[in-house]
């Protein structure tokens, strides 16, 4: 863990611990903190991996010497 991340830590849990004792504010703390997980987890879920790419490219290079591609003319790639 970096220190800014060792940093933000601390500040997180600081303003959970001040206002930990409201409940209505912990509501809404833990609201709009599922929301953003769910955010990053659906970006995250969006994102290629590495191994996804590699594939893709294999496959590409594969069609490409069993000559399964159809040439584009590069005007066409603007429309």
């Amino acid at each position: 863990m970096t220190a800014v991340q060792m940093r933000l830590n601390a500040e997180l849990f600081g303003a959970l611990q001040t206002i930990s004792e409201d409940e209505g504010l912990m509501k809404k703390a833990v609201k709009s903190l599922k929301r953003i997980a769910s955010q990053k987890q659906a970006q995250d879920e969006s994102l290629m991996s590495m191994a996804q790419l590699e594939d893709l490219v294999h496959q590409g290079e594969k069609e490409i010497s069993e000559g399964n591609v159809q040439p584009i003319a590069i005007d066409d790639l603007w429309k």
